[in-house]
């Protein structure tokens, strides 16, 4: 028994000291994972060890399955890098794709030659600024091949004699990347009419020379934010095969939950540490901050690639993808629209209504959709309808506070007063609700409830109500909800409670509380294992807040 104990010591020594090293270890390889933070460039990730996740298997599907695709996808999701991608596999760099699933697939290498058009980076608010940004590009392509054709001919023809020249010297056909193919028009998209026009026109223009050169194209892509309906920038051009809501390529750019795991498992486990909790309450709240798109009927989950990088690059958890700024051409629309965003959120849409811009500022609902501000969140398989929503908390909250900022004019930060808010109604202080509610109206300037119509005066205090309930992060908040008997101005529905409000302007508060009596409005939720509560609430119009509360269990 005595020369047992001495080899258990032995043991769990070697023990610690394996688990120690294996910690050094781990923490070792975690901090020395590079990410792509900014880098756009496929052959700079690959050669310089930044992380990547393996997207090559659709890169070859595209590659030998079609010739003229269009994707749209929100800004930093990695439309660029899939275009370098691209480029870098049709110019047959096949040393950079060694260990990655295009190299069981592809058996022959070929280079082509190929033109990749960059609209990033060029402001093209100016007249003559995408003539110039183009006739640039194609002179140093004429240089290259040898087409000088001078100023006799047009773009599109030069561009045309370009691809021909390129097509014969390397004995196969070439490949075009457009990136960010409607930048020249969001520039100036509600701002400059008369260059928003000349800049369609160069567009269509230069587009028309692909058809003419459909015999020396191998390969056609273009990536962008929008599907233009009504610009017919591609009149005269094979139209491209739309593949935005495409199940077989909703991944193709962003992260899904599976490559979150499987190429960030280390990095989520030190976050836990730091943070103190589990690696699943980590993942969550990546979950929640970051996840939520779906970019087609089979409702994939896909995460906000920049966010994603930068939060287990800094170890931290922040609003990345929203802080480097909304679009001015998605705020200059909002200005038009006379709705609330209420009126557009957690509806259901036809295909149809949210995918193709029709350049109206009176609707912005496909620009908001296209620019990653609200994603799919169902799909009626029978009516052939889409319910759209926010994608998560970090856009949530980043996009109404921008609105509510806008639209309330408040001194106080409207995130702020509705994180209190938050805290008050989930323990069900509902009298601390009230004062912090009472409050926040009454720091709004005069001016912003100033409104012409009865209707419009209520319906400002419904829309502020609903702005903060929305920044709280309470995702089941419902207006006007229509009912049996009537429509529910608002109801919140938490964990634990179920809070039915009633407005009136310049009434009574027992009055509301009788309607939601008299209405039913609380029957659907009476039996369940939650709290109901019926509250009458009634704004004054010429105080601008409360001016009577009323409550009943």
């Amino acid at each position: 028994m005595s020369s047992v104990g001495p080899f258990h010591a032995s043991a769990s020594l070697e023990w610690l000291f394996f688990v120690s090293i294996f910690r050094i270890f781990v923490e070792i390889n975690t901090a020395a994972m590079k990410y792509p933070i900014g880098i756009q460039t496929f052959e700079n990730i690959i050669e310089d060890g930044f992380v990547y996740v393996d997207k090559t298997d659709m890169v070859y599907s595209l590659a030998t399955e079609g010739k003229v695709y269009f994707l749209s996808r929100p800004r930093r999701f990695g439309k660029s890098l899939l275009l370098s991608t691209l480029k870098a596999y049709f110019e047959g760099k096949r040393d950079l794709f060694k260990g990655l699933k295009i190299e069981s697939l592809e058996k022959e290498w070929h280079k082509h030659p190929v033109f990749h058009i960059d609209f990033n980076g060029v402001n093209f608010t100016e007249a003559g600024a995408l003539k110039r940004e183009l006739e640039g590009r194609i002179i140093g392509w004429e240089r290259e091949y040898d087409t000088d054709s001078g100023s006799d001919f047009n773009l599109a023809t030069r561009f045309e004699k370009v691809v021909q020249a390129a097509s014969e010297r390397y004995g196969r056909r070439a490949v075009v990347l457009v990136d960010e193919y409607d930048k020249p028009l969001l520039d100036v998209l509600d701002m400059n009419p008369e260059v928003l026009a000349d800049n369609r026109e160069v567009l269509k223009a230069f587009y028309s020379g692909f058809k003419r050169t459909d015999e020396y194209l191998q390969f056609v892509f273009l990536t962008g934010v929008t599907k233009f309906s009504q610009v017919s920038v591609f009149s005269g051009f094979n139209q491209p095969k739309d593949i935005s809501m495409m199940s077989k390529y909703d991944a193709l750019c962003g992260i899904t939950e599976e490559e979150l795991h499987h190429y960030f498992a280390e990095p989520i486990r030190t976050m836990a540490e730091l943070e103190g909790c589990s690696e699943e309450e980590m993942a969550e709240r990546l979950k929640q901050r970051y996840d939520g798109y779906h970019f087609s009927t089979r409702l994939t989950d896909v995460y906000n690639p920049f966010s994603v990088l930068n939060a287990l690059d800094s170890q931290r958890i922040g609003n990345y993808w929203f802080a480097t700024g909304t679009p001015t051409y998605l705020i200059r629309l909002l200005n038009h629209f006379h709705e609330g965003i209420d009126e557009l959120t957690g509806k259901y849409y036809t295909e149809d209504e949210f995918m193709s811009y029709k350049a109206d500022v009176e609707y912005p609902l496909p620009m908001i959709y296209q620019s990653g501000y609200l994603t799919i969140k169902e799909y009626d398989r029978d009516l052939e309808m889409f319910l759209l929503d926010f994608p998560n908390s970090e856009v949530q909250g980043g996009f109404l506070t921008m609105i509510a900022s806008n639209y309330l004019k408040t001194r106080n930060e409207p995130l702020n007063a509705a994180q209190s808010l938050a805290f008050a109604l989930e323990d069900g202080e509902l009298e601390n609700f009230r004062q912090l509610l009472t409050s926040f109206f009454a720091d709004i300037p005069y001016t912003m409830r100033r409104k012409d119509s009865e209707r419009e005066r209520e319906r400002y205090f419904q829309y502020t109500f609903y702005l903060l309930l929305r920044l709280m992060s309470i995702y089941t908040v419902h207006t006007e909800r229509i009912q049996s008997e009537g429509r529910v101005d608002c109801i919140v529905e938490t964990p634990r409670a179920v809070y039915i409000f009633e407005f009136k302007l310049d009434g009574s508060a027992e009055d509301a509380l009788a309607q939601i009596e008299k209405k039913g409005y609380a029957r659907p939720y009476q039996g369940g294992n939650r709290q109901v509560y019926c509250i009458g609430v009634s704004f004054s119009s010429q105080t601008g807040t409360i001016e009577e509360w009323a409550v009943k269990e």
